[in-house]
């Protein structure tokens, strides 16, 4: 039977590619309310591709961007609940694209290979395609798909997914799984899937120092007046040490090292410095000193300033000493670090630096605890089967830098574990101008899909 289905998905590529070209057209970008109307035809199609596999799928609207969710009828099955997200980042800058954002193009990537260019197409339109045409291939070859499905698609996840919990809260019976799944990772490398056991969280906040009542003339108050972008600097600065550590009070308390199965495939994978950042112009790792590369980026918590600004940027000179100076802040997060007692240390460390005449607001964004998949949960070893018969090689279980806050929603609200189970890759060049997804992980993330499906069953 699965042989059927793999046949099916390799007949049906091309159209597959036209089905995903179609979805990248439509520039859902939640961030601009400009596109409010097309993250609802965004919404609308994914609804219509749906029910044209069978499902009984739904529009549903929300105090934000649409939900749509599709099931089939229980047969008393295992269920699991795919998540994704139709919403894409903004196209800008523009002028910095080789092709139309919003015009799918073929392009080739660095070994020959075809690829799609095109904002979404990697993150996460064309990797949520991928398990939609899973099973449209099973619907069509086997006239069935082999467990019971539901799915979940949002229109916020590059806004903060305002609306999803509520939703999910509202939802709970019709979202009731055994497991969740995410395809919204990436792989090891083009020729070795990865398997995602870690999810860092996430602590965003704006932090805002402010001093006189208005920007002064630094020639009649310089020396005399604070200067709000000096302190703002040295407190930032302060939150990290010579060593690259946090040295908020207390901030390593909690947290875990990485998972005895992870570790002991760091050393067989052999990530050099020069891979991961020689390809971006860097030489030096900026970490804690003394850990491994792979536990920098992947298993260890780290702090960085996202944009700061204060004072007079335009072009030429102004002397003034500014009223006011703002910094973007983010602290990603392990297990078990929790992002609310680190939001109240930080407010403690800004308050004990602030000088007399200064005052200060910390506006959090974001408090996304960490999460974790047990190595030895029975989905993420029938992922790992369907991983090595598609790839031909054993999967890399791995951490991600980034926060996926719908993880922990599923595990609050619903109770279910989730796996995550990408083929994007490191060179996709999400968030940026030209980013792309290769034809062939899209093609193989499908028959990866398929496989995971039909053992599932089994």
């Amino acid at each position: 039977m699965i042989d059927d289905v793999l046949a099916r998905i390799d007949r049906d590529l091309p159209a597959a590619v036209a089905r995903l070209c179609d979805f990248i057209r439509i520039p859902s970008v939640s961030a601009d309310p400009a596109r409010s109307s097309d993250c609802v035809s965004a919404a609308a199609w994914l609804r219509e591709a749906l029910a044209e596999i069978g499902f009984s799928s739904r529009l549903h609207e929300t105090a934000g961007k649409p939900i749509v969710t599709a099931s089939m009828p229980s047969r008393g099955r295992p269920r699991v609940l795919f998540y994704g997200h139709y919403d894409v980042q903004p196209a800008d800058p523009a002028n910095l694209w080789c092709s139309p954002p919003f015009e799918p193009a073929i392009g080739r990537n660095a070994a020959g290979g075809e690829t799609i260019v095109g904002r979404g197409s990697a993150d996460d339109k064309g990797q949520l395609l991928t398990f939609v045409e899973a099973c449209r291939a099973w619907r069509q070859a086997a006239d069935g798909l082999p467990v019971d499905v539901t799915m979940l698609f949002e229109g916020e996840e590059e806004t903060g997914s305002a609306h999803l919990g509520k939703f999910i809260e509202d939802h709970r019976a019709e979202l009731a799984a055994d497991v969740a799944l995410i395809c919204d990772t990436n792989m090891w490398d083009s020729a070795t899937p990865a398997l995602v056991v870690a999810l860092r969280g996430l602590l965003q906040a704006e932090l805002m120092v402010e001093a006189a009542n208005r920007d002064l003339h630094s020639g009649v108050y310089g020396g005399g007046a604070e200067n709000p972008i000096h302190v703002l600097a040295r407190i930032v600065a302060a939150i990290k040490d010579g060593n690259n550590r946090i040295a908020l009070p207390g901030f390593y308390e909690d947290v875990r090292p990485a998972p005895d199965a992870v570790r002991r495939q760091w050393s067989r994978m052999g990530l050099t410095v020069e891979a991961l950042l020689g390809p971006v112009g860097l030489a030096q790792p900026s970490g804690e000193r003394g850990r491994d590369l792979v536990d920098q980026v992947q298993f260890r918590p780290t702090f960085d300033i996202n944009g700061i600004v204060g004072g007079y940027t335009g072009e030429g000179t102004k002397t003034i000493i500014p009223a006011r100076a703002a910094a973007k802040l983010s602290f990603r997060l392990v297990a078990d670090q929790d992002p609310v007692k680190i939001m109240r240390t930080l407010e403690s460390f800004v308050a004990a630096r602030v000088p007399f005449d200064c005052r200060f607001r910390l506006d959090v964004q974001d408090l996304t605890p960490p999460a974790e998949v047990d190595a030895e949960a029975p989905a993420l070893a029938v992922a790992r089967a369907a991983l090595q018969d598609e790839w031909g090689c054993e999967p890399v279980l791995v951490g991600s830098g980034g926060s996926i806050p719908v993880v922990s929603l599923f595990k609050r609200l619903l109770g279910v574990d989730t796996m995550l189970m990408g083929f994007g890759l490191d060179d996709d060049r999400i968030h940026a101008p030209d980013e792309k997804y290769d034809l062939a992980c899209f093609r193989k993330g499908t028959r990866t899909w398929a496989r995971f499906l039909g053992r599932c069953a089994g």
